[in-house]
């Protein structure tokens, strides 16, 4: 491809509109273009890299046997209303009716109707197993897409559904389907961590993340520092350690006058916020809830959204938490017993707590559950943070950023009981299916790539995921010597199967230098004047900071030996 027709336009500027690094350099880089808030048109060079993605991952799922289709876009709505999930998705998922007032989603994912396929074609338990994949468009309504490709509303994906006959079918396809991620990704040159993960909307059972860590990324992981130990925030544990047990007292209220928060009550009592009880009220569908936890720890929302089985959980306000008689910042669950009280497991591990008083100003000293408090649920709620123990090992937790670009599900017979998909078994008895579900975004892989491996002067793109192997840049295109050399060079390594752009624009050598770096295609040719008189041209990969000689004569096996060593 020659530059001077490329479709797409380098900047000069920063766009303003860019937060992370890979949108600002896509959008300089001309690779893609912003239709509206999280839909982005791919251009020739984004596109040409991500049919590489693709592609890599279609043939590691091959590999691992399993079998490419394609679903249809426009799904009905009761295919949802039937799986359950159609309130689960809330205003994420978008809905359409046709001129028929026919009610339609735009999938943001595909279970249900691999589902319903699957059941259409499935009899018996010859049938099984099959694993299914697709590369397709989905789409969720986020409530704010940030990032340029890392969170929009219309992403490219790949989906792949595995159908077994027991769990321990599922067991194999799923570590199938791990070994495929783990050698797509090395392909695509990215690093991962894998993590234990929440299963959110999907359901199922259990489920891991493969994590692309960059101190860009929106998700938390939590390592252990010692052992292996790794999983996302929403599913995280630590070990809870517990105070020093001391003998039950009574309870006595103290004054204290305009304290409000933890840090103010320790500070006035001199306590650890160990011996402390926070209180955090939330909305779970509708119901006001009241967590408790001990004061050295967080809520995890989305612990305490599944410890409920709720499909809706938001904090509630103080103005909500004052019209049902209780004071915020003086709160506590001793005495109440008109709302649903959750207890985070940590408060069995001390005694004697401070809380509140349940009027303003005032505390209780002394409170002990459950001598003094009931609870409708105890479960772990708690945020594992960094500096908290390992569960595993007792090593010392770390918290790092990151970029999920895969995940996969154990989902077991969720679908497959609320969808009716059943298998005749070899008495001629049925079963139901037992399923696997697996995603990889095509377009975080992408920008997750750039965010990792990019530098100051641009992309770095890993060459599997390059739009383009080589780049040549003619300098002194005046000279006639020049110009052919660069056009011969061109030819020889297309014919060679080397996947070459060729800046031919008529620019100084510094805007065709920049934007090769900008752009980032793994190995720079540059011919010029000066060089062309030594019998030589100069190459350079994008990642060295000195360029290197070499002679014209052999210039082209030359190059497609580095390209091999930096594959």
């Amino acid at each position: 491809m020659r530059m001077s027709t490329l479709f797409g336009r380098t900047l000069r500027n920063n766009p303003v509109e860019a937060e992370l690094l890979s949108h600002r350099l896509l959008l300089q880089a001309g690779m893609i273009h912003q239709v509206s808030s999280g839909v982005y048109s791919y251009l020739p060079l984004a596109w040409r890299s991500l049919r590489k993605i693709e592609q890599i991952i279609r043939e590691e799922m091959e590999a691992a046997g399993a079998q490419e289709l394609k679903l249809g876009i426009l799904q009905p709505r009761e295919l949802w209303r039937q799986s359950g999930r159609d309130e689960v998705f809330g205003p994420d998922m978008m809905r359409l009716m046709d001129r028929r007032e026919r009610e339609l989603v735009l999938p943001p994912t595909n279970e249900e109707l691999i589902t319903e396929t699957v059941k259409s074609v499935v009899q018996s338990y010859r049938d099984l197993p099959v694993t299914l994949f697709q590369i397709q468009t989905k789409f969720r309504d986020e409530i704010r897409p940030r990032g340029g490709l890392v969170r929009v509303r219309e992403f490219d994906m790949m989906d792949a559904y595995s159908f077994d006959l027991n769990q321990e079918g599922l067991d194999e396809s799923y570590e199938l389907m791990m070994t495929a991620y783990k050698k797509a990704f090395k392909r695509c040159g990215i690093k991962t961590v894998i993590v234990e993960a929440d299963s959110g909307p999907i359901g199922g059972k259990d489920s891991k993340e493969f994590i692309l860590i960059t101190e860009s990324g929106e998700d938390t992981v939590v390592l252990c520092n010692e052992c292996e130990y790794a999983a996302n925030d929403e599913k995280a544990t630590s070990l809870k350690i517990a105070n020093p047990e001391t003998p039950h007292i009574p309870m006595r209220e103290i004054h204290t006058p305009g304290v409000k928060t933890i840090d103010q009550l320790t500070k006035l009592l001199e306590v650890g916020t160990e011996q402390t009880l926070k209180a955090v009220f939330y909305y779970a569908d509708g119901e006001l809830v009241f967590a408790t936890i001990r004061g050295d720890l967080e809520v995890n929302d989305i612990k305490l959204k599944n410890s409920l089985g709720a499909s809706d959980l938001r904090l509630a306000s103080s103005e909500e938490v004052k019209a049902v008689g209780l004071v915020a910042g003086s709160a506590s669950p001793v005495g109440i017993e008109h709302i649903r009280i959750v207890v985070d497991d940590s408060v069995r591990l001390g005694s004697n707590f401070v809380a509140g008083g349940n009027r303003r100003d005032y505390h209780i000293k002394n409170v002990n559950y459950p001598r003094d408090f009931q609870s409708h649920l105890e479960a772990d709620i708690a945020m594992a943070e960094s500096g908290h123990t390992c569960p595993q090992c007792k090593g010392t937790l770390q918290t790092q950023k990151g970029i999920e670009i895969g995940h996969v599900f154990k989902l077991g017979t969720s679908y497959s009981e609320s969808m009716d998909a059943n298998y005749s078994n070899e008495s001629g008895l049925l079963d139901k299916i037992v399923m696997g579900c697996y995603g990889i975004g095509i377009g975080r892989v992408l920008a997750g790539a750039l965010e990792q491996l990019s530098d100051e002067k641009g992309m770095v793109f890993p060459h599997n995921i390059a739009p383009y192997e080589v780049i040549i840049i003619g300098l002194n295109t005046d000279k006639r010597e020049v110009v052919d050399t660069a056009k011969e060079l061109y030819k020889n390594l297309q014919d060679m199967g080397v996947e070459t752009l060729y800046d031919d624009r008529q620019e100084t050598a510094g805007v065709k230098l920049n934007d090769a770096d900008l752009i980032g295609i793994p190995l720079r040719v540059v011919v010029s004047n000066r060089n062309l008189s030594k019998g030589c041209i100069e190459v350079k990969t994008r990642t060295d900071e000195e360029a290197e000689m070499i002679t014209l004569s052999d210039a082209c096996e030359k190059i497609k030996g580095i390209l091999e060593k930096i594959n």
